[in-house]
């Protein structure tokens, strides 16, 4: 390896322990640290992305590592040194890097560190055994267990078996999946090599570098799970339909309505996200209106035919991107979310026309952030009526009480699964 390339891994392992530790000490999320003045922004792209799959893939499969270090510990090492140990453990054994590099670069981030330096030897002693491991060892362990906190919510909500599938869809990861601008998912998968979906997503396996796909440029498509698509489509916005996008960032759904035809208002709190929200329009030659406000203080004359609301959640149904997630939250820090999404259901409903129709979803595995908020809302407004979906591509395992989707990412095993999503559609009366 030539001494500056040799550089940039050395950087991107030393920034991919910075990530891990402030997942697993600070309780922080990887997006939140990849941005401006977090530990990658000092890398070039290159090493950039490096790290960050360096500390993904340790995240992803640290009970794993765990499981392989445990016979070589006495006792549970400081959080610094075990860090060093997981990351080295996995990037070994899952991602195949060679044994004498990995080694010798985990005992080079002990001795960078006050905190980890007089364990360096320790470092050494129990890597070199994990390097003698064969591989059928590692290949034999079982998915790594979500945290109880999670485990427990859903192995209540969907049993052990469904739970199961879960952590297996987690530990496998998730392919790249692409929506075309103009609906032809044929064209799009014939072009970049990918498969097209039923639900017209197209899904390209293995790692690529998504600005160098064909179509990139020209904003023929965007990144969008498959599940995350399917709100936007059920919603079926109509050409000149005014349509409001609420808590949009990053814009994939506005994407949609505004490729439909719809006119498209696009509102999000968050105004580092709505700029990506803008490039993202930009990119496509698609246009919103985008507004930079609290939904819930936020107000219009305009009344609007239909509307989305991808409402804040805790995001449980990505787990299999971000395997940050469940370290970075726990029980006590989701329960605010629930009465939020309530109010953001009632603040919808006051902006619909009479007749017009709201999508709710959630990008969760919880029921209190789906089902149970739909028959709240139903409740409380019991003049609503519940929008049945109907698509050929609707699977019949798919549908819950009151004409709802429930998603999961154990379901389309074969396909490469989906992120856990809830949707449901309410009509307000005329």
């Amino acid at each position: 390896m030539d001494e500056p390339r040799e550089r940039g891994t050395e950087r991107a392992r030393a920034a991919a322990l910075d990530l891990i530790r402030a997942v697993l000490e600070d309780r922080r999320l990887v997006a939140e640290l990849a941005g401006p003045d977090g530990p990658l922004e000092p890398l070039e792209p290159s090493d950039r992305a490096r790290a960050q799959r360096l500390a993904v893939s340790t995240l992803r499969h640290m009970g794993r590592a765990d499981a392989v270090l445990k016979p070589f510990l006495r006792r549970p090492p400081p959080p610094p040194v075990h860090a060093i140990l997981r990351l080295a453990t996995v990037e070994m054994l899952e991602g195949g890097a060679a044994a004498h590099g990995a080694v010798n670069a985990a005992v080079a981030l002990a001795r960078a560190d006050r905190r980890t330096e007089a364990l360096a030897g320790l470092v050494n002693a129990v890597l070199r055994k994990v390097a003698d491991l064969p591989a059928s060892d590692w290949l034999a362990l079982p998915p790594p267990r979500l945290p109880g906190w999670l485990r427990g919510r859903l192995d209540s909500a969907w049993g052990r078996a469904a739970v199961v599938g879960i952590e297996a869809a987690h530990a496998a990861g998730a392919p790249l999946d692409l929506t075309p601008k103009d609906g032809d998912a044929a064209a799009l998968a014939g072009a970049t090599g990918g498969v097209a979906l039923p639900t017209g997503s197209v899904r390209i396996a293995g790692s690529v570098q998504v600005s160098a796909l064909p179509g990139y440029g020209e904003g023929a498509w965007w990144v969008q799970d498959a599940a995350a698509s399917l709100p936007a489509r059920l919603l079926a916005a109509r050409p000149g339909e005014r349509v409001l996008d609420l808590c949009a960032a990053p814009g994939g759904k506005t994407m949609q309505m505004a490729a439909a035809g719809a006119t498209v208002t696009a509102l999000d709190i968050s105004e580092q996200r709505m700029a990506r929200v803008e490039e993202n329009l930009a990119r496509t030659d698609l246009t919103a209106t985008l507004v930079v406000a609290d939904a819930l203080d936020w107000d219009t004359d305009q009344r609007f035919d239909a509307i989305l609301l991808d409402a804040p959640c805790s995001a449980t149904g990505t787990i299999r991107r971000h395997p940050d997630l469940p370290f970075a939250k726990d029980g006590a820090s989701v329960k605010p979310l629930f009465p939020l999404q309530s109010a953001l259901i009632d603040r919808a409903l006051g902006l619909l026309a009479p007749g017009g129709r709201l999508i709710f979803c959630t990008c969760s595995l919880l029921p209190e952030e789906g089902e149970a908020q739909l028959a709240a809302a139903l409740d409380r407004h019991p003049d609503l009526a519940p929008i049945a979906f109907e698509a050929p591509w609707i699977d019949p395992g798919w549908r819950a009480a009151h004409e709802a989707l429930r998603l999961r990412p154990d379901f389309w095993a074969d396909r490469g699964g989906l992120d856990g999503f809830f949707i449901a559609g309410l009509r307000k009366p005329a």
